[in-house]
């Protein structure tokens, strides 16, 4: 509890709630239905039941009167793959051309990836250790030194994630593989151990009212009026069963629906920093031991059972199982579910699919690694040679003047084989590899994507480009810099995009073993982007925003690969 309390008595402070208590009995059921319930810290995404955009489950984008021209664009694809092929056969007598990219990704270490992998997944459970033998048992303090053990181990966790191919001389092509593989598993381990963390907060604060309750039964009551004390004024008596045996248990389904879960906190202002206080003054009431009359002691025991119904609200968050209400959760099971389903932020509950259509998930597998096929095609016919040539004319010792002037044409070989690199490889990720996990966990939001293609602004893109990192950014970035750091929206959204973009540019540096900060300036260069797309010069104009968007998109990836190539 807070140590900062007036000096004076700590009821004389509380008149203003008993007054409220008391007021708060004889509300109108119309007037009380506005009132807000408290939000959690961890209440600001909703899971429902989703389909992505582009799956064909989705009625809505069966019925798109622009579902032609997604059957074209595979179509032209086909063909595009079908002419690489004859020509590699005419030129190499094999339809996979020199067949370099394939080489490189399976001649060595393949199963040591393999490996690498699972025991990185399965390193994950050290998180789990934390929370459930650790801070659940109260050896260590979440709000102390436990967040701190945290971040230490998620820190040997990057270092073993970056170090191992330095160590191993992976190809790039293990390297992109395992390192984003390793930065999908930090950020789950760092969901799972913050909500839990909080959690085991609220649990521990939850005990604590409980105890007071039990001690407010045999508080000294004084029933007679003593002028000499103003804490004993008489105020209307809140009739309410004293009895706190139904707080001693985490309720029901059907319980949890019918209490009321208001807290002094929704009542006292959006922040609940005066509710809080208020709780704490109560409790240093109580510890005081001083004398109570009636009244307060009907007001000090309905409020702290407001609280207490408040903490057991966000113990249960999106549960409907008893058995994923906090603590009840912290489980392996739970902890290698929630590592395996699609998604980045970590929920009691999420909603689920009955069963598992195991013919659409063979589809899925299938679209996946064709995708990858003819991925691998582009790369060998139109950029790996491009690449190879970079690499010839520094192992000629060409000055970096002479090289610099082939940049140009680097650019214009690149621009469009990058173009659908990029394409293809969101639809690999965010459509083919996360539908088909979420129809093996059952997993039944895949809302994995917005619209990105119809974007005006940078944030906009952000936002639907890959939703399940943008979750995690929202929740573990953007409002934990705001509630823990106590900065403004805009100095948020900076930390989130600066962070984003030192992710991105470490997985850079561990494909082209330099680091120049090449994608982190072009990142960060998205935040004046999207100050100018909200000037009035650009707000209505959806279309030449759309345009400005995809000059980005066509230009980016093949500028920032042509920099790291020649320079």
């Amino acid at each position: 509890m807070s140590s900062d309390y007036s000096s004076s008595s700590p009821t004389t402070s509380l008149h203003h709630l008993a007054a409220a208590a008391a007021a708060a009995s004889t509300e109108s059921t119309g007037h009380a239905a506005k009132r807000s319930k408290r939000r959690g810290k961890f209440s600001d995404l909703v899971f429902t039941r989703n389909f992505s955009t582009f799956d064909r489950q989705n009625a809505l984008a069966a019925s798109s009167p622009f579902h032609g021209f997604f059957t074209l664009f595979w179509l032209g694809i086909s063909l595009f793959v079908i002419k690489i092929g004859a020509e590699n056969w005419r030129q190499h007598g094999n339809p996979l051309g020199r067949n370099e990219i394939f080489r490189i990704m399976f001649h060595r270490d393949l199963v040591v990836l393999l490996i690498a992998d699972g025991v990185m997944c399965l390193s994950t459970g050290v998180s789990w250790v934390l929370q459930r033998h650790l801070v659940r048992r109260g050896v260590v303090d979440w709000d102390k030194e436990g967040w701190v053990w945290q971040n230490i181990w998620q820190c040997l966790f990057v270092a073993g994630v970056v170090g191992f191919p330095l160590l191993r001389d992976w190809p790039w092509t293990h390297t992109v593989f395992f390192v984003m593989h390793g930065m999908v598993m930090l950020m789950k381990m760092h969901s799972y151990a913050f909500y839990n963390g909080y959690l085991a907060s609220v649990w521990k604060k939850r005990q604590l009212l409980l105890g007071k309750l039990k001690e407010l039964e045999h508080v000294q009551v004084v029933t007679k009026h003593d002028p000499n004390r103003s804490w004993t004024e008489p105020f209307p008596l809140l009739p309410r069963d004293l009895s706190t045996e139904h707080l001693s248990r985490v309720p029901s389904a059907q319980e949890y629906k019918e209490r009321r879960k208001m807290s002094i906190a929704a009542q006292q202002g959006a922040d609940g920093q005066e509710g809080e206080n208020d709780v704490a003054k109560i409790v240093a009431a109580i510890d005081s031991h001083e004398p109570l009359n009636e009244e307060q002691v009907h007001v000090f025991e309905r409020a702290l059972k407001w609280e207490v119904d408040a903490m057991t609200d966000e113990l249960r968050g999106k549960a409907t199982d008893d058995k994923r209400v906090y603590p009840n959760n912290l489980t392996l099971a739970n902890h290698y579910e929630f590592i395996v389903l699609p998604t980045l932020v970590y929920e009691l509950e999420y909603p689920r699919s009955e069963s598992i259509n195991w013919y659409y998930a063979a589809e899925k597998m299938v679209a996946c690694f064709g995708v990858i096929f003819v991925m691998i095609m582009i790369s060998q016919a139109f950029i790996y040679p491009v690449v190879m040539e970079t690499v010839r004319m520094k192992e000629m010792g060409m000055p970096l003047s002479e090289r610099f002037q082939y940049f140009p044409w680097m650019l214009a070989d690149l621009i469009f084989p990058f173009m659908m690199e990029y394409l293809l490889s969101w639809y690999l990720i965010w459509e083919t590899i996360l539908n088909f996990v979420a129809e093996l966990t059952k997993f039944a939001d895949r809302n994995f994507y917005g619209a990105w293609w119809n974007s005006v602004s940078w944030d906009q893109f952000a936002r639907d480009w890959n939703r399940p990192v943008h979750n995690f950014l929202l929740r573990h970035v953007y409002h934990s810099s705001i509630s823990a750091m106590k900065v403004n929206k805009h100095t948020a959204t900076l930390i989130t995009f600066f962070l984003s973009a030192c992710v991105h540019e470490l997985v850079m540096w561990c494909i082209f073993k330099k680091l120049r900060g090449y994608l982190l300036f072009l990142q960060m260069f998205q935040l004046p982007l999207v100050s100018l797309s909200r000037t009035k010069w650009m707000r209505n104009r959806k279309t030449l925003g759309n345009v400005f968007f995809w000059l980005g998109i066509f230009t980016g990836p093949s500028i920032l690969c042509s920099l790291y190539l020649i320079l």
